[in-house]
């Protein structure tokens, strides 16, 4: 479905990826792994169009889309939820849900029971300002977003970042539930262990700048 060869991504003169090639196949969980500085939000930023690289290419289902804007990659399936989960604060739960479909021509009832039917908190929760929520309650906001789109490809920077161990495991079962539902994930985790876990393919550097598959079927 997705396919990274060569890439090459600057920050000004900093080489910041270099060379980097995966493939993630329809209905999988794959990971990227790594430390700070491994260049993997570096990557996700490059495949969801909000940075353009400087040489290599990227395919989603065939269609090169190296160079095209963050919002038509959207339209094609791909939907980025962005470390540090950026919700609209001062928004409710149910806007910010709804600025998740806003390609759309109107928000459905269905896609909303849909998010809800995976996160019962947010359905709870609609009409609460979006930042007095909790940390794990804002990432699944986060995701739930990002879901209204009907993406193909769901990208997801971190996620389990700042959160108590105990809402990590409940929202990694909840990753894994919209898996099984056909959804494609690429997922960004410096939980080296919990990203084997859950993938079926993780990815880690050699270096920091070059990448090596290694098949985990965590799921």
């Amino acid at each position: 479905m997705l396919k990274i060869e060569d890439m090459h991504v600057y920050y000004g003169a900093i080489h910041a990826v270099k060379g980097v090639s995966f493939e993630v196949g329809e209905g999988e969980i794959v990971a990227l792994i790594g430390a700070n500085g491994a260049g993997k939000s570096t990557i996700l930023k490059t495949v969801s169009g909000l940075m353009h690289p400087r040489s290599g290419s990227i395919h989603f289902c065939d269609q090169d889309i190296t160079h095209m804007e963050a919002y038509k990659l959207l339209r094609t399936g791909l939907a980025h939820v962005p470390e540090g989960r950026r919700i609209f604060q001062q928004m409710t739960v149910q806007e910010n849900l709804e600025m998740g479909a806003y390609i759309k021509k109107d928000v459905s009832q269905k896609d909303l029971e849909t998010v809800f039917t995976y996160f019962p908190r947010l359905k709870e929760r609609r009409k609460q300002i979006a930042g007095t929520l909790s940390g794990g309650e804002q990432q699944m906001l986060a995701i739930g977003r990002a879901l209204m789109a009907h993406p193909r490809v769901l990208m997801l920077d971190e996620p389990s970042m700042g959160l108590a161990p105990v809402i990590v495991s409940e929202l990694f079962e909840k990753i894994q539930q919209i898996n099984r539902q056909g959804m494609t994930i690429l997922l960004v985790e410096q939980n080296a262990k919990l990203a084997m876990n859950v993938s079926h393919y993780t990815y880690v550097p050699v270096s920091y700048t070059h990448l090596r598959a290694h098949e985990t079927r965590g799921n």
